[in-house]
């Protein structure tokens, strides 16, 4: 079943507030764009719309191929998202600059021990 954005970010809300009880929750992110940063906000959502208590995310990583640039989607560095209630000042951040399809594939194969 597909599930419209507002109907995916409850989703989102329900599946952090879950997750994030009594332990930390991570970020990755492959790629950039808009698409990439829309899950990343259910912490600000929770905190300042819905005026709930949540935790930052436990870390953030992003593999992106995309320029740095202040301001934009995609080349945005993950000290910007600190601006905007996305990520803790004392969040660890991380940002693998190279192309996705050879860097995600590789650290999947790491995790899993393969």
């Amino acid at each position: 079943m597909m599930k419209s954005g507002l109907h995916y970010m409850e989703s989102l809300i329900r599946w952090y507030k879950e997750e994030s009880k009594g332990r930390k929750v991570g970020f990755f992110q492959i790629g950039g764009g808009i698409a990439g940063d829309f899950p990343i906000c259910v912490v600000p959502l929770i905190i300042q719309d819905l005026k709930q208590k949540a935790p930052f995310w436990g870390y953030f990583c992003q593999i992106s191929d995309s320029t740095t640039s202040y301001g934009s989607y995609s080349g945005a560095v993950p000290n910007e998202k600190i601006t905007w209630g996305k990520l803790d000042r004392n969040t660890p951040r991380f940002v693998i600059e190279s192309d996705a399809t050879i860097v995600a594939p590789l650290m999947f194969a790491y995790v899993l021990g393969w």
